[in-house]
Formats: structure tokens, sequence, C-alpha cells
């Protein structure tokens, strides 16, 4: 087979791609290891800032999440016995976030591919790119027992931290930045109304929590645990008694529980590789880069990768300008270490950390305070929130 450009790995960053390059008749190849309900069946974020919300509807895959997504204004942090409402709207020049599923997000992504007749391999084997730094680079995987060769022009690596993209390139090139947390993230989603119309943010000595929320009928729970917990010590019983110890006292007399119909721990970390090109490969997502969930940074930093990588690809393809695929790992690592500092800064902030001395948390309080009496520094929050220009 024969492409333009061979795209490595069906999340919604290689969809997202894929649709947007078909759709400006630049020909593509998607590969993806697993099967479409594998993808479909991994519960990740669901806040998009608005930077994605426009390049799904560019996508022309935008009707539902527009539809069925809730637009958020603002959020809650709850600490030192109060709540504090973080404006959006207000100190980030008008704009809001979308809370719309991931999984939706996804769903929307691959029917629009298939309705298209987009050119998507599932269950691919053994991918593995070559001749990476040559004119003529190809990918080859293999499916039902037999060998495939893609020859393309591009290869563009959207295939998370565990793909094969990111292990392509030499380690006398690749350089890797990476900071482990103490803890992790217990989360539970469960069919029942949300606590709360916008997302609260807890800060407790027992540890930080989150409220969100996937759909007025569908909530997202999260509790801070050790490293060394597994989601067998957790009964749904024993989260929701957690969680509730944690929230505002008003918050947890509101809060409907139910069975969790998906439960989970994520280790918290963040990660940076650099370049996040060589040759005629392109890094994208995970495969380059991972934040903390807690500032809702790393599904938008992986749209503004692909916001940056289809604008370049258009203006090779239909310019002969290839400035943009020149200074694209420069430019998408600008924006993405400024994701890293802000995904760091909140979960800084609002995380209890084992090692701690009354010096930290003294600065945590005094951050949380400096906060919410400076209009510059909530200002800064809801820049970076909503999502910072591409």
């Amino acid at each position: 087979m024969r492409t333009q450009v061979c795209i490595i790995g069906g999340g919604p960053s290689g969809l997202l791609l894929s649709q947007l390059l078909h759709l400006k008749g630049i020909d593509n190849i998607l590969l993806e290891k697993h099967t479409r309900d594998y993808v479909l069946s991994r519960i990740r974020a669901g806040v998009l800032e608005h930077g994605f919300a426009a390049l799904m509807r560019e996508a022309q895959c935008g009707e539902r999440m527009d539809r069925e997504g809730e637009i958020h204004d603002g959020f809650i942090i709850a600490h030192d016995g109060r709540q504090s409402r973080v404006d959006l709207h207000k100190y980030s020049g008008g704009n809001s976030v979308i809370v719309y599923g991931q999984t939706e997000l996804t769903r929307d992504l691959y029917d629009a591919r298939e309705k298209s007749g987009g050119q998507l391999v599932l269950e691919a084997d053994e991918v593995q790119p070559h001749d990476l730094t040559s004119a003529a680079p190809y990918v080859t995987y293999r499916k039902d027992g037999a060998e495939h060769r893609i020859d393309c022009e591009y290869v563009i690596g959207a295939d998370g931290f565990h793909g094969v993209s990111r292990k392509s390139i030499p380690a006398n090139v690749l350089r890797e930045y990476e900071k482990v947390y103490p803890f992790g993230w217990l989360g539970v989603l469960s069919r029942t109304k949300p606590v709360n119309p916008e997302l609260i943010y807890v800060k407790h000595e027992r540890g930080f929590a989150l409220c969100s929320l996937r759909s007025q009928v569908l909530s997202r729970y999260y509790i801070q645990v050790p490293l060394t917990d597994k989601v067998e010590d957790w009964s749904d019983d024993a989260f929701w008694a957690e969680l509730k110890r944690r929230l505002p006292e008003e918050v947890a007399a509101r809060l409907i529980t139910g069975p969790s119909i998906e439960k989970s721990i994520a280790p918290l970390r963040s990660f940076v590789a650099e370049p996040m090109r060589y040759g005629n490969l392109f890094l994208a997502g995970d495969a380059a880069h991972i934040v903390p969930p807690t500032g809702a940074r790393g599904l938008n930093s992986a749209a503004s990768d692909i916001h940056y990588l289809y604008h370049a690809l258009l203006d090779h393809y239909q310019k002969g300008d290839d400035r943009g695929l020149e200074n694209y790992s420069a430019k998408a690592l600008a924006r993405v270490w400024k994701a890293q500092r802000f995904s760091w800064w909140m979960t800084t902030m609002l995380h209890s950390f084992p090692d701690s001395i009354e010096y930290d948390r003294k600065l945590q309080q005094t951050d949380l305070a400096y906060l919410f009496s400076s209009e510059a520094a909530q200002s800064s929050l809801a820049e970076n929130y909503v999502g910072l220009p591409f």
C-alpha cells in the first residue's frame, strides 16, 4: 500500500488528524493495535478546551459534542472550610470549556472516519516504522497472519506512551524528562446525578478529591490514594465514605451514591520527550508527553499537537511550504511545557504530599489564599484552564 501520511495510533489524536487531513484531500492510513471496542472502553478525560472544540467542528465531528456536551464557565476549589469559585468566563476573556467524555468524542471520530470510507486498519500487530530519516519511509505490520507494508511520505506517532513510535528514535537523539508523583487517583464512574453542576476540586488534609461529570446522569469522582493501593482494596462503600469525608459538609449531604460501573487507579506522572520530530516521524499526544490530570491538559495538549501538525501538513501539500514541519517540534514543545507547568502547579497546590513539611503546607495555604485575593492570579489560572492560544 502507498499513502501520503501513515498514522500510528487510533486514539482521539490519530483519528482527529486522519479526519482533518481526509477533508482536505490528503491521503492517509491509520493503524491501531486494538479493536474499536477496546479503544472506546478506556475511560479518560472529559474537559475540552475551546480550541479542541473548534478542531472537532472543523473536522465535522462536533455536532453531538455541541448538542450533548455541557459548557462550563467556571469551577469550584474547596479549601480551608470554604468553597471558592474560579470564574473562567470572566477571567479568560469570555472563554469556557466543554465537558464531554473522551469515549464519546472518540466514538464520534470513529463514526466519521468509517462513514467517509477512511482507511483504518484495526488489530494491526507488530507495527514498526522504517527508514525514518530517508525520503521514503515505510511502516510494516502484521494482520491475520500476514505481513503488510505501507510506503508513505510522513509517519505520525500518536500511539501513546507505550507505543512503538517514540522508541523508534535513537537513544542518542531522544531526551526524556520525567517526574513521578507519590500518589495516584482512584476514580469511580457511576450512573448518578452529579453532586454539582460544575467541577469541584477539593484540597483536604486527608488527600485531594475531585467531583466531575460526564453528563447529568453520569458522574466521575476521584480521590487521592497511595501508590501502594489496589482497586481491590476499595469497595464501593469504602470509596463513597472516604469521598464524603473529604467533601465540604453541604456537598457531602447532597451526594448521590450508586454502584460503580468503572473503577480504576491512575498513577500521576509528568513526562516530556524531546524532540517531537525525527526525520519524517512526528510524535503527537501521549507518545511525547503526559501530564497529571489535575489541570485537564492531557487530551488538550494532544489536540494542540494535532493543530500544529495539521496546518504544517496543509502548508506542505497545498503551498509547498515546509516551515511548519521544520518548526513543529519547537512550536509544539513550547506549548507542551506550559501545560506541564500548569499541571504541576495545580497538582502541587491541591494534593497532600506524604513527605511534606510544615513549611510546604504553609506555602500551599498561601498559594490558595493569594489565588483568590488576586484577579491577576485568577486570570492566569483561567487562561491556562480554557486553553492557551495555538
